[in-house]
């Protein structure tokens, strides 16, 4: 049975739509058309099927909710923009995240247009609870497609969806998809030029509610302008949360508040509960509408799922091979990246020759050898690094086992006192700290997130993987450790495990202290296990390249002019018969930087640094990775003729005054170390005042880290001295 209302004349049309028309009229300005979708329903996956590489990711205003738009071709040619909103189970909004999704389909957010059209995604397999959104989204008077996904794991499960009849109980199209594997994505092309205007679609409410909210809807019709469709759908949502008003007097200036607040005493006094009589009725609609159109297995069906996640969410073998696995992965990295990256660094070695060759000896062509190739090109050279980093992430993501992951480590998580649901942040920290302190939006108590936001740059983020891999590839010795190991992978994989181990000890101890009681509860969807989407994965890391490439082309281009700057000037006499390598030295050493190295350097001596590693450490605030460029442009300057040297062995080469080398084992797991737990991103800094709405909190992060990173690396420094390790 069906209870929803919708104009003859509309159902008509639509019921007929099963092919849609292609002769609309394009707009004047571009259609915009958004995709929403419960979280692991396929949304970013038809959105990297419909747009390809045509993406461009910022921020919603006042806010850092990502903001992700594409450019996509319809199957007449008409150019679309796809608009991909956070996933949300519900337009009652209990996040940052789910009040995005919320104003911008009721136009409430100015510098985003609201949708044409709304493109729903929806779980074939999970059709129930994803219904639920459905109906609130096709309440909002805007044209609706649904795309329904996954229809091949739904028969795994045995359940088969009659796509017709949800199309004539609905009213609107509905797409059959299989977005993973591209059926149904052409189809789906084909409605995006489909346009109807005139449905009206809503489930009867209490009678209570449904007075409150028309009452509610003719007053905004008139006195803001818009029409009735958007008026009923604002009422809805003010009633069910009355902070909404505020928005809606900001956007249109009418102040709702005193009429909302007093609508929801009538409701309150006739007994009527908005947050569970609304839910309750659009439940028991769905539930009727799914025992209609979807058919279920008279027996229970054991699914590959469930029968993997037996092994993999083990209490005791589940954690065992997450640690194997993480053990591979950073393996892998550290091996499968050495060719191309030695190819990438020949070719930066031949751009410096070849620069060299043609420029005439001078300032400019030392500055485009020895400060821009030589600090830009020693970053870039390990891209290839990132690229496996993110390869690897976007697979087990994908896949479904970061879910799992997050399952595994909940029991030792809330041991310590973290939320099961930080697991998530802190693994996307792993590849920057940024997204993983916005990813904390999905934590509803206040303490948690803090407590969680706080702990995200003691994961070791993709701009410390350089500094790792020059240390381990200059001092750390490629040996084999039980029989498949190699000691370089273990020691990339021991600064990633220590950044974890330090995040458990100081959250236990924030805990006890900033953030005393328990964690809220954990409840996590686990979703099916699926074979990675190639285009996902290959966009994926077409994103975080380049976003790696253009921090190179920006932030540590700048850094290596001013580094060169300072490292080249006031220019140096040299003596009569000093060697070349000894005027470099000099040259250094009367420098800006040289200077400002010398005048830090009794605070970073008890660390085992030099003046040099100083002058990086100042440099990587801006960005850790920029402590590269600034080695690199540190000692190349002056040696133009020795550009083919590698910048690991000018590490190695380096001695102190008296003849002791500078770098040692020692000295170069502190540096791991320090790096590991330093505040060193001025980015993240600006993320996390903006996140928490306070410069408070940001300042105590860099505080408690920099005092932690230089406690750890002074203690181990002083201990592996006396033992005689360096």
């Amino acid at each position: 049975m069906s209870s929803c209302h919708s104009h003859a004349a509309s159902r008509q049309r639509l019921s007929g739509a099963a092919e849609p028309s292609n002769g609309a009229e394009a707009p004047d300005r571009p259609r915009y058309i958004a995709l929403v979708g419960n979280p692991n329903a396929g949304k970013t996956t038809v959105f990297n099927a419909l747009t390809g590489m045509r993406q461009k990711v910022a921020n919603y205003p006042g806010v850092t909710i990502e903001k992700k738009e594409g450019r996509c071709r319809t199957s007449s040619g008409r150019q679309v923009i796809l608009l991909d909103l956070p996933g949300t189970y519900s337009l009652e909004s209990r996040s940052p995240d789910e009040d995005i999704v919320r104003d911008v389909l009721l136009g409430l957010q100015e510098e985003t247009p609201r949708p044409d059209m709304v493109v729903v995604i929806v779980d074939s397999s999970n059709l129930e609870r994803n219904l639920y959104l459905v109906t609130q989204v096709a309440e909002l008077g805007l044209p609706v497609i649904i795309a329904l996904n996954m229809l091949d794991l739904a028969e795994s499960y045995g359940r088969e969806v009659n796509v017709n009849l949800l199309h004539q109980r609905l009213g609107m199209p509905v797409v059959p998809l299989v977005a993973r594997k591209g059926r149904g994505v052409d189809k789906l092309r084909q409605y995006l030029d489909d346009y109807p205007r005139d449905v009206e679609w809503r489930i009867p409410l209490p009678a209570a509610i449904q007075t409150e909210k028309e009452s509610l809807a003719a007053g905004l019709s008139q006195s803001l302008g818009v029409d009735l469709h958007l008026a009923d759908a604002l009422a809805l949502r003010m009633l069910s949360n009355e902070e909404l008003a505020k928005k809606v007097e900001r956007r249109w200036g009418h102040n709702w508040q005193p009429r909302v607040a007093a609508a929801r005493r009538r409701l309150a006094d006739e007994g009527v509960a908005l947050s569970s009589d609304e839910p309750t009725t659009r439940y028991h609609w769905i539930t009727d509408l799914c025992e209609d159109v979807m058919s279920v297995p008279s027996h229970e069906v054991k699914t590959l799922t469930e029968r993997v996640d037996r092994v993999l969410t083990h209490r005791f073998f589940g954690p065992l091979i997450f640690l194997a696995l993480m053990a591979f992965v950073f393996q892998s990295i550290y091996t499968w990246a050495q060719l191309p990256m030695a190819l990438v660094e020949s070719g930066v070695t031949h751009l410096g020759r070849f620069v060299s060759a043609v420029l005439p000896e001078g300032p400019l062509a030392s500055l485009l050898v020895d400060g821009v190739i030589a600090g830009v090109g020693a970053v870039v050279v390990f891209l290839p690094q990132i690229l496996f980093l993110f390869l690897f992430l976007a697979v087990l993501d994908d896949s479904g086992y970061l879910a799992r992951a997050a399952f595994i480590m909940d029991k030792l998580m809330s041991s310590v006192g973290l939320h099961g649901r930080s697991f998530i942040p802190l693994m996307s920290s792993f590849a920057c700290a940024i997204p993983g302190i916005m990813a904390t939006r999905t934590i509803d108590n206040r303490r948690d997130r803090l407590l969680t936001i706080l702990l995200a740059p003691l994961m070791s983020c993709s701009a410390r993987l350089p500094v790792y891999t020059l240390m381990i590839a200059a001092f750390i010795p490629n040996t084999r450790v039980w029989g498949f190991f190699r000691l370089p992978g273990l020691a990339l994989l021991s600064m990633y495990l220590l950044g974890i181990l330090m995040a458990t000890a100081v959250g236990w101890l924030f805990r006890q202290t900033l953030f005393p009681g328990k964690p809220a509860p954990f409840l996590m969807e686990l979703p099916p296990y699926r074979s990675p989407a190639l285009r996902n994965v290959a966009i994926t890391m077409w994103e975080q390249g380049w976003q790696f490439l253009s921090r190179a082309g920006t932030i540590i281009l700048s850094i290596s002019i001013v580094l060169w700057f300072l490292a080249s000037y006031p220019h140096y006499r040299p003596k009569p018969g000093e060697s070349p390598a000894a005027v470099a030295g000099a040259q250094i050493r009367h420098s800006y930087a040289g200077r400002l190295g010398r005048l830090i350097e009794p605070v970073v001596q008890p660390l085992g640094f030099d003046w040099k590693i100083g002058i990086g450490l100042v440099g990587s605030f801006a960005a850790r990775e920029v402590l590269i460029s600034t080695l690199s442009t540190v000692y190349n300057v002056g040696n133009a003729d020795e550009s083919s040297v590698t910048l690991r062995e000018a590490l190695r080469r380096e001695r102190r005054p008296d003849g002791r080398p500078v770098y040692t084992p020692l000295v170069a797991v502190c540096l791991m170390v320090y790096f590991v737990l330093a505040f060193q991103c001025v980015s993240t800094l600006a993320v996390v005042k903006r996140e928490t709405n306070s410069w408070g909190w940001p300042l105590f992060m860099m505080g408690y880290l920099t005092t932690l990173a230089y406690v750890v690396t002074f203690a181990l420094y002083q201990v592996g001295k006396a033992m005689g390790w360096g």
